[in-house]
């Protein structure tokens, strides 16, 4: 029994606004720094090229011949996924956290009360060339949709598995369906499929930033349960027209269908993947549309996923979020005190981490490193910090690796480790080499003067009345010396050290504070 089965139906207003955790609502309450609205009428030709690099989500207000609306990369940024989660960039990763420890709500609205079913298209009507859909890259293998999360039941659990998948366009009713990568959807097709079964299907398209983060967690338990808890609140669901799985009752656009039990047998591809290389053509299953389903007022999405502005793509953002989610997990048990982690959206959001941690005794890094790597396949190049580098700068990191990194003594290498083939340089290989690097201090070592990092004096040392009185507290560097007589100059400190040099003994100790010596030459 599917879990939401659970559910009785219940009116709209038993789970509030259903337009709250609508797409379109997210858009149009997106301040001018994240969005770019073009006004004009825009070919199709001209949305990759558009969305290319550009910092901003993108509307177009009026796309392809049939002036459709249409929005891309709106999660193609940090700052608009923790925008989604109404917090800072900075705040996000625990943000996520948190809500994961909520209990999801599933609640099944009737179709009449659903939004995403307000215009239903079947048998002619739904043609999937009628959607905006564009030529992403210039060898694609044909327009690709690729903002659309699937929404599968697992016949083993009950259980609903969403994930993020692209279809590429065969036909008016006909989609290749990319299961090439390990994944839960693949194990359920295959099964079906070795039955001689279809796999029904739906795929939203136009989704809350929450959902597609939602749809990139690969997590034991039911997925429409870990919306409702990103969310932080009850998930509507409306069971789709032409088969028996549920889909969030406020998204923009469904498409129903099943995928063939032939297995992976037609060609797909090629296509721009999220490392920023072409995918080769690939032996995958095919989708059948049976029916759409939309709002009336519906807005189609597109997301950016492969080309040189790697960073700024939705797949590397929401690549990221879920890596640092998974990793941190790993690092809890593996640490005694975990600090921060950041995956590089320039490495695609998973290949490379950064990781800050507060070590206690030797070996902590190493540790950090090892839990890294085995916490996801693709993390490929970790490096472990000490609390005092911003992970997320480019500039302190670099200055970590150069000055606090030997080869000989910090690089950690292990071979043969499970790769997934989409890293262009294995080669083909299935396996291949991970690499950590240990930038932090030894404990204690960062105590030292000479691994103290400078910084502006502050003068907030105590007051004496002399710097003859001071120096008698105790040591006292420079600054402290100005402060204790509230200099703002400085100049004068010097002359009355030299002063009191003529008729005292002034010694300055290791790290170069000054004191006084006293009669026993101490």
């Amino acid at each position: 029994m599917n879990i939401v089965e659970k559910n009785a139906l219940k009116p709209a207003a038993a789970v509030g606004d259903l337009d709250r955790f609508r797409l379109r609502r997210f858009i149009d309450e997106l301040p001018a720094e994240e969005l770019e609205v073009r006004s004009d009428r825009t070919e199709l030709v001209d949305v990759a090229q558009a969305l290319e690099g550009n910092p901003r989500a993108v509307l177009f207000v009026a796309a392809g011949p049939d002036r459709q609306q249409l929005v891309g990369s709106v999660t193609g940024s940090r700052s608009r996924i923790a925008r989604a989660f109404g917090v800072a960039p900075g705040e996000l990763l625990r943000e996520v956290q948190k809500r994961m420890r909520n209990k999801g709500e599933i609640v099944e609205v009737p179709r009449t009360e659903a939004p995403a079913q307000q215009v239903v298209l079947t048998g002619a009507d739904a043609d999937l060339t009628a959607l905006p859909v564009h030529l992403q890259h210039g060898a694609d293998g044909a327009p690709y949709i690729s903002s659309s999360t699937d929404f599968v039941v697992d016949p083993t659990t009950g259980f609903t598995n969403v994930g993020i998948r692209r279809l590429m366009l065969r036909g008016r009713t006909e989609a290749g369906v990319d299961l090439n990568s390990p994944s839960d959807l693949r194990a359920i097709y295959e099964a079906s499929a070795a039955a001689g079964k279809p796999v029904p299907v739906a795929f939203v398209i136009g989704s809350h930033p929450i959902d597609h983060l939602a749809a990139v967690m690969r997590l034991p338990s039911d997925d429409l349960a870990l919306i409702s808890a990103l969310r932080g609140a009850p998930l509507p669901v409306v069971k789709c027209v032409t088969n028996d799985v549920r889909v969030p009752a406020d998204a923009e656009w469904v498409l129903e269908g099943y995928v063939d039990e032939r297995g992976h047998v037609e060609p797909e591809g090629p296509y721009g993947e999220f490392l920023g290389y072409y995918g080769a053509v690939k032996r995958n299953p095919v989708f059948h549309l049976t029916a759409i389903t939309r709002r009336r007022d519906a807005l189609f999405q597109t997301s950016t996923i492969g080309g040189k502005s790697l960073s700024r793509t939705d797949t590397a953002q929401l690549n990221g979020v879920r890596t640092e989610v998974m990793v941190w997990r790993a690092l809890e048990t593996a640490v005694r005190e975990p600090v921060g982690v950041y995956a590089t959206t320039s490495s695609g959001g998973m290949y490379t981490l950064r990781v800050a941690i507060r070590a206690r005794v030797p070996g902590e890094a190493r540790n950090a490193i090892a839990a890294c790597f085995g916490a996801l396949t693709n993390v490929k190049h970790v490096f472990v910090v000490d609390p005092d580098i911003d992970i997320f700068s480019d500039e302190e990191m670099d200055w970590a690796f150069a000055t606090r990194f030997q080869a000989d003594r910090d690089l950690m290498v292990m071979s043969d480790m499970r790769a997934v083939p989409i890293d262009p340089s294995l080669m083909g290989s299935r396996t291949g080499a991970k690499a950590g690097f240990d930038l932090t201090w030894p404990p204690g070592v960062a105590t030292k003067l000479e691994f103290k990092v400078p910084a502006p004096p502050t003068f907030n040392g105590k007051r004496f009345p002399s710097i003859e009185a001071a120096l008698a507290d105790g040591p006292k560097f420079f600054e402290d010396l100005m402060s204790a007589v509230g200099s703002r100059d400085g100049r004068e400190i010097v002359r009355a050290l030299e002063d009191l040099k003529a008729k005292t003994a002034i010694e300055r100790d290791s790290e170069g504070r000054y004191f006084l010596r006293g009669p026993d030459g101490k």
